[in-house]
């Protein structure tokens, strides 16, 4: 059963007339005979929608008990019973009562559209899940009954219902809304002129996206092509912080201003995975993005406002979204924060909105330390607390005119000896213990100024000294070197994580595999290598990135081997032992990802040899019925006239001598369909590209058709088609008999041509009974015959083989409904380029 059409009134506000226009619709229908009945209407007590009702079959509704109080709902058993061709459900974003059959009325709109149900149903743009926290802005009240925007956005149609504020408001104060108790509480609460303005805003934006959407399908269906408005990719940057679903939903909607607009959501972890990321809230924003149409992305990067902007230079994003920072003012002195550098580093080619949130200067927590590979500036500060430290202690303690002991001294020195462990690692702490022991020695230790120590006690403190400053030294730097690989192991944990879970999803492809492995890598380029045997050169199975890719994988920065005859290369920088871990699991899921590859391919080929076969079983069916006809009707007339024991009259002979000449050319007329077919199926269909008129061609393709039985509208100023002669001749014929057999036999069909731009269409119109819009598209499949098609009329080729042979010539046939019935025919040629298109005078048109 054909899944049944969606049809949505959707309005601004209440009270503009969505109800009011369904219903008008239904009456329409109604007159026009269709069967309409009312599944769900509430006219909210308005007279003039109360009207609407009478004289529309209604659905009894199922009557809920709920905590004492009785409340009635859509039936929707009762409908599917009653089983009508359309059906009126208002107000889609409905709650359903507890107990009923689905918790919300638009899964109830999808049962009836299952059942094969039109419907008919009306929602308010406040009401889309999308724009919540947007409306909630406006009006301060927050909608509990949303609808998710894909189920208004699958609508076959949606109509806006518009009205301006000012009528909206004059509607309400003469009581046409709401009872007279509520006008003025309404007028000066949700109903201002402010909040109905911005929210017919929203609905106008909305249904012009959805405008977008439908006029680029047309566009490619038709083959028009033109320059368009260059695609907005807006990068979302996000922290794991409670910010982010604020700073996507506020990116959606700036996506959905402009047609074809991309959301692409980066997270930047640091190579030592420390973060303050919360793993559940990245997840919870990963669906989020993934739900409004967007990708996310996980990406490693130390310096995460060059990161960021690497990134987005690498997708060709126009703007990017960050968050206000979170860091309360004196967390600043560690430096002006990623937005700020972000925007200062983003140049004049990238748009930087910072979006401010309920998390803004709560604090982000104290910078966390990071144990991982020490860089050149901690190596230098190292040296410089273990060394110059105890030099310039040593200067202020000879100084001053207090004597703190030596034991309060050696604890000031074991300070800048713990201070280097922590700065600069092991070295750096023991060479501030080694320089430590001896200004304390020299300095400190009686006899002072001398290399000797009188006291015995004070070798003691000394040696002390000593091994407590190594120990601590040896304690701090092994904590670093644990922290820092717990903080490597998370980070690879992470993006293992993240691509098992791509792989259990199934959605990788090796491109986008491969473009992620070198996102995250920081890589130039990524290839996958393979060969079949050990001596067989290598051949490129995938890769991405810019720059000349290696032939072999030695010749690469980084090469890892993948089974014995495949290696993946990557170029752009040489990569820490570390990383090759990570490197291998991404190399072996390469691998898999392309074995599914080619397992597709053989499955997508085993489906066309076995589509080869339900070819050849149809054609041995028409063969042994269709082209047995013919056959036996020439058979017949022969025998007949071979016949010595009959005398037959010239009436007679010359009747079965006409009718041995039909069935001949009935037997050729199947024949050669059978021969295209099989010429297109085998790809040796050759078309010889010429310029030449239409209305040179089809009048010879309506030979085979009764005279007057076709009416010709092709004007001689058309411009010149690239086609194949004998094809489009053939083509049109297939199309034009095809007409003529389903056309009223007092009706002609009508074959007119015009010019559109850089295309001619040739247009087949019929008055026959028609094609449901489900098979439109299946009347061009070989050996389809719609309909009470009588059997011996033909083998179900003629339209299969006219579209075969247009294709081939780069052009399009399609099915369209005929106004007030039947089916037309578009047949759609590109221009010839040595002959501009006529550009009709209208001017003279008008005064004619």
């Amino acid at each position: 059963m054909a899944r049944g059409k969606l049809r949505i009134y959707l309005g601004a506000a209440p009270g503009v007339g969505k109800t009011y226009a369904m219903l008008s619709e239904a009456h329409r229908r109604v007159e026009r005979g269709t069967d309409c009945v009312v599944a769900f209407v509430e006219h909210h007590g308005r007279p003039r929608t109360e009207v609407m009702l009478h004289g529309l079959e209604v659905v009894r509704r199922k009557e809920l008990e709920y905590r004492g109080a009785a409340f009635t709902e859509m039936d929707v058993d009762a409908v599917l019973r009653r089983a009508p061709a359309v059906a009126l459900v208002d107000e889609l974003a409905h709650t359903n009562v507890p107990g009923s059959r689905n918790a919300k009325r638009w899964q109830d709109v999808e049962e009836l559209l299952e059942g094969g149900i039109d419907v008919i149903s009306t929602v308010n743009i406040q009401h889309l899940e999308s724009l919540g926290d947007v409306v909630e802005s406006i009006t301060g009240v927050r909608q509990r009954e949303t609808v998710p925007d894909e189920v208004v956005r699958r609508a076959d149609q949606i109509e806006l219902v518009d009205m301006s504020p000012q009528a909206l408001r004059r509607r309400m104060a003469h009581g046409n809304i709401y009872k007279a108790d509520k006008v003025d509480a309404a007028l000066s609460n949700y109903f201002r002129p402010g909040n109905l303005t911005a929210l017919r805003e929203l609905a106008l934006l909305w249904v012009a996206d959805r405008v977008d959407e439908y006029l680029q399908q047309y566009r490619g269906e038709h083959n028009i092509r033109s320059t368009w408005q260059a695609r907005e990719r807006i990068v979302v940057g996000l922290t794991g912080g409670p910010e982010g679903r604020t700073l996507i939903r506020r990116a959606s909607r700036m996506a959905a201003k402009g047609s074809g607009s991309e959301i692409l959501a980066v997270y930047i972890a640091r190579s030592d995975g420390l973060t303050a990321a919360s793993p559940k809230e990245l997840a919870v924003q990963r669906t989020l993005v993934e739900d409004l149409g967007g990708t996310f992305h996980h990406v490693i990067g130390d310096d995460i406002p060059a990161a960021l902007l690497d990134f987005a230079r690498g997708v060709n994003a126009t703007q990017i979204v960050l968050g206000s920072s979170r860091r309360k003012a004196w967390q600043y002195v560690f430096g002006p924060g990623v937005g700020a550098t972000v925007a200062r580093d983003s140049g004049p080619d990238l748009d930087v909105h910072i979006v401010t949130h309920s998390e803004v200067a709560k604090g982000r927590g104290l910078p966390v330390a990071r144990g991982a590979r020490l860089g050149r500036s901690r190596l230098i500060w190292g040296w410089l607390a273990g060394v110059v430290g105890p030099a310039l202690l040593t200067l202020l303690l000879t100084h001053i005119d207090v004597d703190l002991g030596l034991a309060n001294d050696m604890l000031l020195f074991l300070t800048l000896t713990v201070a280097a462990a922590l700065l600069g690692g092991m070295l750096p702490a023991l060479a501030s213990a080694a320089f430590g022991s001896l200004l304390l020695n020299y300095f400190f230790a009686p006899p002072l100024h001398q290399w000797t120590i009188s006291d015995a006690k004070n070798i003691v403190a000394i040696c002390v000294f000593v091994s407590v400053a190594v120990s601590v030294a040896s304690v701090v730097d092994l904590a670093a070197r644990r922290t820092h690989q717990a903080a490597r192991l998370r980070a690879e944990s992470e993006i293992l994580s993240h691509l098992a879970g791509s792989v259990l999803r199934g959605e990788n492809s090796l491109a986008a595999l491969l473009e992620t492995m070198r996102e995250t890598f920081a890589m130039e380029a990524v290839a996958l290598l393979e060969r079949e045997n050990d001596t067989a050169p290598w051949t490129c199975a995938g890769s991405v990135g810019s720059g000349a890719h290696v032939g072999r994988p030695e010749d690469a920065d980084v090469d890892v081997p993948v089974g014995d005859h495949m290696a993946l290369a990557l170029s752009g920088r040489v990569l820490p032992a570390e990383d090759r871990r990570v490197l291998a699991a991404f190399a072996a899921q390469a691998a898999v990802v392309l074995d599914r590859q080619r397992l597709q391919s053989e499955a997508d080929r085993a489906r066309t040899l076995a589509e080869g076969n339900r070819i050849r079983t149809a054609l041995l069916a028409a063969v042994s019925h269709d082209l047995r006809t013919p056959l036996a009707g020439i058979k017949a007339s022969v025998s007949s006239l071979r016949s010595e024991d009959v005398e037959w009259s010239e009436e007679d002979r010359a009747e079965l001598l006409e009718g041995i000449e039909a069935g001949a050319d009935r037997l050729d007329h199947l024949v050669g369909n059978l021969l295209d077919m099989s010429r297109l199926q085998t790809g040796t269909v050759a078309p010889l590209i010429r310029e030449i008129d239409l209305d040179e061609v089809v009048p010879m393709a309506l030979g085979g058709v009764p005279d007057g039985s076709v009416d010709l509208d092709v004007p001689e100023d058309l411009p010149m088609v690239a086609v194949d002669k004998g094809l489009l001749e053939r083509a049109v014929a297939n199309v034009v008999e095809n007409a003529v057999k389903y056309a009223p036999e007092d009706t002609p069909v009508l074959v007119s041509a015009s010019a559109l731009g850089d295309q001619v269409q040739l247009r087949v119109v019929d008055r026959g009974p028609g094609v449901p819009d489900d098979a439109k598209e299946r009347i061009f499949e070989p050996f389809q015959r719609y309909g009470d098609a009588p059997r011996g009329s033909g083998v179900g080729l003629g339209l299969a083989v006219a579209r075969g042979f247009v294709e081939s010539m780069e052009g399009t046939l399609n099915a369209e409904d005929t106004p007030g019935g039947g089916l037309t025919m578009v047949l759609t040629l590109k221009v010839a380029g040595g002959r501009p298109p006529v550009v009709p005078d209208l001017s003279a048109q008008m005064t004619s």
